[in-house]
């Protein structure tokens, strides 16, 4: 149990907050919430007792554990993979060494009807018991489970440490820290390096396996309501307690806000009026004693603090996108090999104009690799066709890196925007976390996450009709994810969404590329259809019941009926994929004739070409090539029709 009591922090002037007391019981698991900067991370790292607050206490029952993981820490690297993570493991092996001791001097001696004896089995009897209760006899398996869980491979567990990525290494913290089993768990985004199923296996083991009290940070709406049963709120300098999930939180905390500003406004007038009687009457004397009285009453006053306004409110859209060919990209037997590691092979896909698809896997599977395929930043084996009047809008995950740093953030946005979008250049900073004075920040000060933020709101804004997005949750807080997923979804062009945030992914994507084992398979439907073909053990019972009862389409459909219909429905996208291809072949060709009868028509129209023989017969070729171009597309598109609507 954790009993936090008058808690207050002072960084500056104003407090961080104030007057916060509140209880987590043992196995409960709580979110915590509120905007950035609001005080979340300090908040745990104070029960952590990482810090100090300014005054309050934390307090929790003697020889409690307690495991917290940080947003980001310093690791070293100093040995393998399993001997890092065997770390966890210290206290059981230091009660193995004594009992292997204890025993080896039992078999040694006979004196048994000594006391010494007796002594020495007591001992070994305590021993196994302590061993027994902290499961000591299986921490071997639950290691190798616990990093499988969480995405390594068992041909990761021999290699150092430093040859994994930041957020690779921030898994082997974690999983050190679940195998500790404290008796306080506090997580700080436990879910920025985790894969979608990585993310479905801790839900599992925080739901089933856990016995600890959960307090959590996160940005991740699907995992937070999986898991927390209840939900605390930093806002305005206090903490305001909701004994619910996160997305009943968000509806009560709805109406408490309308009840505020009620409240807020009352206040305002009733001080208006105050003010005003004393500015009426300060000077007569008659009323000194009625004026003397509201001047006290007024000083009396506590104002009462509002949130700010939602920023969910406001609702970004994107510039009118120029049409596009109807199929932008189009990969054909597209292959990617890194010397002797083929990442991935026999890649297939067509992508539909207007059509919103996401690549999802496990990390290191390709997901970005092919999008730099797409964006032709890197060589590959195959063909990838981008399609007529493709404009593409490309997030990478290094974005944030190119901004200017020369230019204010007013001024990279006031750079890009167009039409009504520069009438609101503030309310959409405000959106992205830069309201105030912080949109006149230079951009060489700005941190990772703001710079992330920035470069996705200029991108927002800049003529497009593809738009490809690696990772474009990481650093967004729930309510500008929301924002940002709204505008995606109004879109009219075609995205390719590279994620592993599901809430975000879910009512968006209606088709799925899943990568793995070298291999990228097409998945009809939603993000939740997916999760449902995978049948993982390591789906969570929270995301179970999501995935069967949330899913788009018939959710009353039988199992046997579901499995039959993704089986015609992949026999018929093999046929329409070729088909596709089929079209799409045509309608370059056909665009290469019309651009060439172009020019030919431009030279005949000359004094010189008009009496040009050469050039009226490749006229007359040209055109009797494109004819048949257009009785194949028009033969095929037809097929392709009638398949779509079968």
């Amino acid at each position: 149990m954790v009993s936090v009591e008058n808690l207050k922090v002072e960084f500056g002037i104003e407090p961080l907050f104030e007057g916060v007391s509140f209880v987590v019981n043992d196995k409960e698991r709580v979110c915590l919430v509120g905007k950035n900067g609001a005080g979340k991370s300090t908040m745990l790292k104070i029960i952590a007792g990482l810090q100090q607050p300014t005054s309050g206490v934390v307090s929790m029952p003697q020889g409690s554990s307690v495991g917290y993981l940080p947003q980001v820490m310093k690791l070293a690297d100093s040995c393998t993979l399993i001997e890092e993570t065997e770390k966890a493991f210290l206290h059981v092996k230091e009660i193995e060494i004594r009992l292997e001791r204890v025993n080896s001097e039992l078999a040694e001696r006979e004196d048994y009807e000594s006391e010494a004896y007796a002594q020495l089995i007591e001992q070994s009897t305590v021993l196994q018991e302590q061993l027994q209760m902290i499961g000591g006899q299986s921490w071997r398996a639950d290691m190798e489970r616990t990093l499988l869980g969480l995405g390594f491979e068992r041909s990761d567990f021999e290699r150092p440490t430093s040859e994994f990525s930041g957020g690779w290494r921030m898994r082997i913290e974690l999983a050190k820290i679940l195998l500790r089993r404290p008796d306080v768990l506090l997580l700080d985004e436990p879910t920025n390096h985790l894969d979608i199923e990585s993310i479905g296996w801790l839900e599992n083991f925080l739901l089933r396996e856990s016995k600890s009290s959960v307090v959590l940070v996160s940005h991740d709406r699907a995992f937070i309501n999986n898991v927390c049963t209840r939900t605390l709120e930093i806002s305005c300098q206090q903490l305001t307690d909701y004994k619910v999930k996160y997305d009943e939180f968000v509806k009560l905390r709805a109406e408490r806000r309308e009840q505020q500003l009620r409240a807020y406004e009352n206040q305002q007038k009733e001080i208006a009026d105050t003010k005003a009687f004393i500015e009426r009457f300060r000077y007569k004397a008659t009323k000194a004693v009625q004026v003397q009285s509201r001047i006290k009453q007024l000083e009396k006053i506590v104002p009462i603090k509002i949130d700010e306004v939602e920023t969910a409110t406001l609702h970004l859209r994107f510039n009118e996108p120029m049409r596009s060919g109807d199929y932008p990209v189009i990969c054909d037997e597209v292959a990617k090999a890194y010397g002797k590691h083929q990442v991935f092979s026999n890649v297939n896909l067509t992508i539909r104009r207007g059509e919103k698809v996401a690549f999802v896997g496990k990390n290191g599977e390709g997901k970005s690799t092919l999008v730099k395929c797409i964006m032709s930043e890197i060589p590959y084996d195959g063909s990838l066709r981008i399609g007529h009047n493709v404009q593409i809008g490309y997030y990478a995950q290094n974005q944030a890196q190119l901004l200017d740093d020369s230019l204010t953030v007013y001024d990279t946005i006031d750079r890009v925007a167009t039409g009504d979008a520069r009438l609101k250049i503030r309310e959409l900073l405000g959106a992205f976390m830069f309201g105030g004075e912080a949109s006149d920040k230079p951009v060489k000060v700005l941190s990772g996450g703001e710079r992330s933020r920035l470069a996705m709101l200029k991108l927002l804004l800049e003529p497009m009709n593809v738009l490809i997005l690696d990772e474009p949750t990481n650093h967004l807080d729930m309510r500008t994810k929301d924002v940002l997923k709204e505008a995606i979804a109004n879109f009219k062009g075609t995205v390719i969404v590279v994620s592993h945030d599901r809430d975000f992914l879910d009512g968006l994507v209606n088709r799925v590329y899943a990568f793995g084992g070298g291999k990228v398979r097409e998945h009809l439907g939603g993000i939740y259809d997916y999760l449902r073909t995978l049948n993982e053990a390591n789906t969570s019972p929270a995301l179970q019941k999501k995935v069967n009862s949330d899913t788009t389409g018939n959710t009353q459909a039988t199992k046997s009926d579901s499995a039959l219909t993704y089986q015609q429905q992949k026999e018929l996208r093999k046929k329409i994929n070729k088909l596709e291809k089929t079209v799409a072949e045509a309608e370059q060709n056909i665009a290469q004739l019309e651009a060439a009868i172009k020019v030919v028509e431009d030279k005949l129209a000359t004094p010189e070409g008009a009496s040009d023989l050469g050039l009226i017969d490749k006229h007359a070729s040209f055109c009797k090539q494109l004819d048949k171009a257009m009785t194949e597309w028009t033969e095929a598109s037809e097929q392709l029709e009638e398949l779509k609507n079968n």
